[in-house]
């Protein structure tokens, strides 16, 4: 007996007392199926053969549609799913009740371009040449996962933010839609004054009007906010009913007082519109019917834009908050999952939802995983035990240095254990204090640290743009601020020798320059920002050269080395 549900293809089953149940479970539902009870019908048949284990996951769906929803500098832990009370996310809650919620996923760059160049290929950001830096040009040898879907007979489109900033052009210089075809016409008033007028939901809508004239034909759209993203309108959070008391507690390496708290509130405010717009797209796809046929995935870039955090390489920089929602393809509901996974997994697993083996001529070989794995399996917890660890680092991102230097990082996250390596500890982390802390966005919160050390305060400056060690080893159970550093501490040493052995082997099998004496080139590509390219050399020598992501107080008068 061959059974067939959709396009999907179920080998034959063997025995002749499973023959008769399946036998009549196929001609009832089928014949539901043809009389269009498609949702129920599929559903159900899909979960006793899941059941009986004569289907796999991949088997059980169509090829689904996609839907990537990613906010911009979003950090892990501030949505209500992950217990959170001060940051309300019903519509990522949902997609986390309905399919999977993940707590040890990690970006492997914390910056906007690169942090979306390692989604959409699939390699880790030393591996992806000139994409691995921040405003920079996207080598055309790097396709994405959007242009490869598009390729096998995918709608494709995006809203809002894509990959960037900088360009993407292909072979003849011509822009490429590395997230697809541009929708951002629909605008609608937002709720606060520094909040995008862009109509994300509506925009999407519109999309999927087009994208449904071909029937039969999936599509994939990335649903890209520029929220939560400074700059914000002051007060916002509390002018909409938020309490500084709401906040359980702030970071180690900040103040705690009310100008952090308020700063935290305005944040929450715009992770809250993200959201709002999340949810505006779940309804849309459910009143379409096309929402259990959806892979729906929703993350943040990286942590958010306050200091130490977006830009660095500490816990709260690379840790993302991200849920899957897959009832075609993943085993159960409610799961939380405790293993390690990295953006750089996404587009292998996109990919294998589409049944796309075939890489070349459009991307390059793949580094992350499918996380197939997982969405088979039923279980939450560890589901897979070689997923252990992630790599995460970074190359240039804004510039403020001289010759545009970045500042190098490698590190490894392992059994809550996270190792740093610094390369360049004479440069400052956060950008040069003469030229603003260039990769640091201006904020109060960042004001105000500076402001103290300016009064002789230095603590919370020092944790925030001091200089650092080669080494940093931080035990996160403990310490998730990572403001204790245990790189020199005799009970620690053979962690830390372990950790950077491996992590600097499989640094040398994914050829990163780093790992060969070859790294400078990441600082002698181009920069794609021509008003503030060079801005040290111009900056120092007089012209008034403007980063408008920063205040002008963010200055220092004078060199502090």
């Amino acid at each position: 007996m061959n059974i067939r549900l959709g396009s999907g293809s179920i080998p034959e089953v063997v025995g002749a007392h499973f023959g008769c149940t399946v036998y009549l479970l196929t001609f009832t539902l089928g014949h539901m199926y043809q009389s269009l009870m498609h949702t129920l019908a599929k559903r159900f048949i899909v979960s006793f053969l899941l059941l009986s284990g004569w289907l796999s996951l991949g088997q059980a769906a169509e090829r689904p549609n996609i839907l990537f929803a990613i906010a911009d500098d979003w950090s892990f832990g501030h949505a209500g799913a992950y217990d959170c009370d001060w940051v309300r996310t019903p519509a990522f809650d949902r997609v986390a009740g309905e399919g999977i919620l993940f707590h040890r996923a990690y970006t492997p760059n914390a910056k906007c371009a690169p942090s979306r160049a390692i989604i959409l290929t699939g390699r880790n950001s030393w591996q992806l040449d000139q994409a691995g830096n921040h405003m920079t040009f996207f080598p055309a040898k790097f396709g994405s996962w959007m242009e490869l879907l598009k390729a096998n007979g995918y709608s494709t489109g995006y809203t809002g933010k894509g990959w960037g900033p900088g360009f993407a052009n292909d072979a003849s210089r011509k822009p490429r839609k590395v997230t697809g075809q541009a929708w951002q016409k629909q605008k609608a008033k937002p709720p606060a004054r520094a909040i995008s007028n862009n109509d994300y939901a509506g925009n999407f809508a519109e999309f999927l009007v087009g994208a449904n004239s071909v029937e039969g034909r999936p599509w994939a759209f990335w649903y890209g906010a520029s929220e939560p993203h400074r700059g914000y309108e002051s007060g916002v959070g509390r002018r909409m009913g938020k309490k500084l008391s709401d906040i359980d507690r702030v970071p180690k390496y900040w103040p705690d007082n009310e100008v952090i708290r308020n700063d935290m509130l305005d944040y929450s405010i715009e992770v809250e519109h993200f959201d709002n717009h999340l949810g505006k797209i779940l309804a849309a796809l459910e009143a379409a019917g096309q929402l259990d046929n959806t892979l729906i995935v929703a993350t943040s870039d990286h942590g958010m834009p306050f200091p130490r955090v977006k830009g660095q390489a500490y816990e709260a920089s690379n840790h993302i908050p991200l849920a899957i929602r897959w009832p075609g393809g993943i085993n159960g509901s409610g799961r939380v999952v405790a293993d390690y996974v990295s953006f750089a997994d996404i587009a292998p697993t996109f990919l294998e939802a589409a049944g796309v083996a075939k890489l070349a001529p459009i991307m390059q070989p793949l580094s992350g995983r499918s996380l197939f794995d997982i969405f088979r399996s039923p279980k939450s917890g560890q589901v897979t035990a070689s997923r252990d660890h992630v790599l995460i680092g970074k190359e240039r991102h804004d510039i403020g240095r001289p010759n545009n230097w970045g500042y190098p990082i490698r590190g490894i996250v392992k059994d809550n254990q996270l190792y740093l390596h610094n390369f360049k500890t004479d440069r400052w982390p956060g950008g040069n204090p003469e030229t603003g802390y260039l990769n640091c966005d201006g904020s109060p919160t960042k004001s105000l640290i500076l402001t103290q050390r300016r009064e002789g305060l230095y603590h919370f400056w020092n944790l925030n743009f001091g200089k650092r060690p080669e080494e940093e080893l931080f035990e996160l159970n403990s310490d998730a601020d990572c403001v204790k550093n245990l790189a020199k501490s005799k009970p620690h040493s053979e962690l830390k020798a372990a950790l950077k052995e491996q992590l600097f082997a499989e640094l040398r099998e994914q050829g990163d320059p780093r790992m060969f004496g070859k790294g400078d080139v990441f600082d002698n590509y181009p920069y794609s920002g021509k008003l503030t390219d060079n801005f040290y050399r111009r900056y120092m020598g007089g012209e008034k050269v403007r980063a408008g992501w920063v205040r002008l107080t963010d200055f220092e008068k004078e060199k502090l080395d």
